[in-house]
């Protein structure tokens, strides 16, 4: 069996791709696949470095802004859908795999075109648009969150899978996790993660935070800065009275190595929204406070925080409102209500859905069989 893997440009679209070319690989051992990407993307470096052949096309995608660069990105659809083309016919595959991107347009169409069937993966509660507009010759569309439906044209056969997770995430054990770090059985284990870039306005907003609960060993704090808020943060953190590594009970990291033994080892998460990050959150059973980040294209992030918060595992808070303290408050009232904070953890073990790339790979394979 042959099978295409397309995705490209950001880690919410590379990541998903790489975890169904590595659990269609484990299905089927003999299959062949081919990653289709391009050079600008992420996908560059990490489906190499994954051990996937790697073949890329020139597509770029289009501005909002600057609306005069789009008749670049349009010559550059044209020469792009020909190279995909080209790469079709000579791989034959036995059905395309698409997780979004631009570079997914020209492959989906060139599959179908010539008879191969398309399946899709959509990460978000409000889908891409490159998704949206393939779902009309898809074969079949997986999704992450149902709530996702309604925007697919009516017509397309949508499936709700989930999002691929690492193993590494689901395989961890809480007491060992919470050894390896030090934390007390009856400790609150409280995380913050503001993505692998960052988050200025969250590395802000912790600082009260850290503030308050410093010298309290009950609460242990871990929050990650990203590689760039790092310097900043540590010097901000001095005036509020905390120096990094003589706090017994604030840790605070540039990035974060061992997101599985953090998350293991958890009571409550505060981060982003990425489709990715809330899949791991809700396959570990966590409680969330969400802080959508407010420039994700098409403010999905805000609609994947609203559907996880609709089912009662997350509290929302948008980015503009962590000034004034609301994220120290939302904390306290959370930590002062063990009985909320556990039926926020049933809610989001409920939500979970550590089965997800079985699922999908299934799918994948019941189609290109077919």
């Amino acid at each position: 069996m042959r099978v295409v893997v397309t995705g490209g440009g950001t880690g919410g679209h590379v990541y998903p791709a790489l975890a169904i070319a590595q659990g269609l690989k484990r299905a089927e051992p003999e299959a062949e696949i081919l990653y289709i990407g391009t050079r600008r993307g992420l996908e560059a470096d990490v489906i190499p470095r994954a051990g996937f052949p790697l073949e890329t096309i020139t597509v770029r995608g289009l501005e909002r802004r600057r609306i005069w660069k789009n008749f670049l990105a349009l010559a550059l659809l044209g020469r792009g859908t020909v190279e995909a083309y080209l790469l079709i016919r000579r791989f034959r595959p036995h059905v395309v795999v698409g997780t979004g991107g631009y570079v997914c347009g020209p492959v989906c169409l060139v599959a179908a075109a010539l008879g191969i069937p398309v399946v899709l993966h959509e990460q978000n509660a409000f889908p891409g648009m490159t998704n949206r507009w393939l779902a009309r010759i898809a074969r079949t569309v997986c999704l992450t969150f149902p709530e996702a439906a309604k925007f697919f044209p009516r017509g397309a056969e949508l499936v709700t899978t989930g999002l691929p997770v690492r193993p590494e995430i689901l395989r961890a054990d809480r007491a060992e996790a919470r050894k390896r770090l030090g934390i007390g059985p009856d400790d609150i284990f409280i995380l913050s993660v503001g993505g692998s870039q960052g988050a200025r306005s969250l590395n802000r907003a912790i600082l009260p935070v850290l503030q308050f609960y410093s010298g309290q060993p009950s609460v242990r704090i871990l929050h990650v800065t990203g590689r760039q808020g790092y310097e900043a943060l540590k010097e901000d953190a001095r005036r509020f009275g905390i120096e990094v590594g003589k706090n017994g009970n604030i840790t605070i990291e540039p990035y974060l190595y061992e997101m599985d033994v953090a998350l293991a080892a958890a009571d409550l998460v505060v981060g982003r929204a990425g489709a990715s990050f809330l899949a791991e959150v809700l396959a570990r059973g966590l409680p969330a406070v969400l802080i959508p980040y407010p420039f994700a294209a098409a403010n999905h992030q805000e609609y994947n925080a609203r559907a996880v918060a609709s089912q009662g595992a997350a509290v929302v808070i948008r980015d503009h409102e962590l000034r004034g303290g609301k994220l120290l408050r939302t904390l306290q009232s959370l930590l002062a209500e063990p009985s909320r904070l556990k039926a926020m953890a049933e809610a989001s073990l409920r939500l979970g859905r550590p089965d997800a790339l079985e699922r999908i790979v299934e799918r994948i394979l019941a189609v290109a069989h077919s």
